[in-house]
């Protein structure tokens, strides 16, 4: 990498990048891109990194701010890597992620949607129920600090609060930072995990979260740790799992949650919409967000358009966020899930909601599937929700003609633009609508869903 030039520069922000930082040229004609910029700015900026095609800078004055600026509510923003936009208005963020959604589908699929959904949205603070803290011990400061990554990801944040987790976790980072400075373990804890269920409203009829933290821990725990985290635990109406090894090795901290149905399933959410309970254990996938996932269940439910009398395969299912409601309105629905583990509780769940018309397999949809005998059974309708990485194979093994539509929920815009772009430029299939979903605001993480049907 050549030789970082940090003199302060002044410069004109011409766009946004896809992770939030602002676009510009300098006199050479050069790219830099701008941490904490946005479009239409002039700013100075300090060289952050150099490479041979691009240039990577950070705010230090906004000389001109773009009206779409606001203050951000963090005073870590800039510094934490947890979000990208808090400067950014929040009606103008989910703007950006469609713009960033309709570039990707031009550039990457070639396709463009008949119709643009409307972007769904829901409580834009303390909604991040689920996440992962990093633990660094700095002796520099002589100090624990716990948080998410700054922007240099070598880094652990000195947070002192987050807004964007739920309030039962955001509000508690210094005490939690406190709690691990005090144990003797202290070097040995790398991370924590968070996780919400639905709790009791309380005194005030404010809702509360059910939280679970795991602390992974590379050396066995005291007796003198054990104890510090059970007090903690009862002082913050917590519940508490450790993790020495693998995913397998979690397990409560108390002996009192150690029971066959506390220890495996002891937090559960509701859809209400549907009358179902989806329990699930401290390291399992759930959506983060569980205002926007509620109304993103509606929304693909309303494009897929599910009839009494027809059979329903759900991909990537997980624990079944999908699948089990849509066992209320369908004869049959079939999940597919790559994680054993998840299909197991999926299978539990389907039990817990007494619904016997919903199955699950496990199988990896990025391997033969020749073998599998739900690949022989017929279906009316598709929906998935894969990773990052998307469905490519899948998609490309599936025998499509049975489908009367496909539904498709993405977590990244550029796996959903390439498959979109098989589907409509190799299949034959029309992109009927596509639209953005606002899992993670504030940050530059884009959620969408898109509607496929026979061409």
């Amino acid at each position: 990498m050549a030789r970082i030039d940090r003199t302060p520069f002044e410069i004109q922000i011409i766009d946004l990048t896809h992770d939030g930082r602002g676009v510009a040229r300098n006199a050479e004609g050069k790219t830099v891109f701008v941490g904490g910029a946005l479009p239409g700015e002039r700013v100075i900026a300090s060289q952050t990194r150099r490479h041979r095609h691009y240039d990577e800078a950070q705010t230090l004055e906004v000389l001109q701010a773009a009206p779409e600026r606001v203050e951000p509510r963090c005073a870590h923003f800039g510094t934490c890597g947890g979000c990208a936009l808090q400067h950014y208005a929040e009606d103008r963020q989910i703007l950006a992620k469609a713009r960033v959604l309709r570039e990707n589908l031009e550039r990457i699929g070639h396709v463009t949607p008949e119709r643009w959904l409307e972007p769904l949205t829901d409580a834009a603070w303390g909604y991040r129920r689920k996440g992962r803290l990093s633990v660094r011990r700095v002796e520099k400061k002589d100090r624990t600090l716990v948080g998410f990554r700054e922007t240099d990801p070598r880094f652990v944040a000195d947070l002192r609060e987050c807004h964007t987790v739920i309030p039962e976790i955001g509000t508690k980072l210094e005490a939690l930072s406190a709690l691990v400075d005090g144990l003797e373990a202290r070097r040995e804890i790398p991370q924590i995990e968070f996780i919400a269920g639905d709790g009791q409203p309380g005194e005030d009829g404010a809702a509360r979260h059910r939280v679970a933290l795991t602390f992974r821990h590379l050396a066995p725990l005291s007796d003198n740790d054990r104890a510090a985290l059970a007090a903690f635990a009862k002082a913050h109406d917590l519940m508490i799992f450790l993790q020495p090894g693998g995913v397998d090795s979690v397990h409560p901290l108390s002996p009192e949650g150690s029971s066959d149905d506390g220890a495996s399933m002891p937090l559960s959410f509701r859809l209400q919409d549907w009358d179902i309970e989806l329990k699930f254990r401290p390291l399992d996938f759930i959506q983060v967000n569980a205002g926007l996932n509620r109304k993103m269940i509606r929304h693909a439910f309303d494009l897929l358009d599910p009839q009494p009398g027809e059979r329903v395969l759900d991909l990537f299912a997980g624990l079944g966020n999908f699948t089990l409601p849509l066992a209320r309105q369908v004869r049959e629905v079939v999940g597919v899930e790559g994680d054993a583990g998840l299909v197991q509780r999926a299978r539990e769940n389907a039990g817990h909601n007494g619904l016997a018309n919903a199955r699950f397999f496990a199988a990896d949809l990025a391997k033969d599937l020749s073998g599998e005998p739900w690949m022989r059974e017929g279906f009316d309708k598709l929906l998935l929700d894969p990773p990052r990485s998307g469905a490519d194979f899948v998609l490309s093994v599936l025998p499509l003609k049975q489908f009367s539509r496909i539904v498709y929920v993405s977590c990244h815009p550029a796996s959903l633009a390439r498959d979109a772009g098989y589907l409509v430029n190799e299949k034959g299939w029309k992109l009927k609508a596509a639209g953005v979903m606002d899992m993670f605001p504030h940050t530059a993480h884009v959620e969408s869903i898109a509607l496929f049907e026979p061409g």
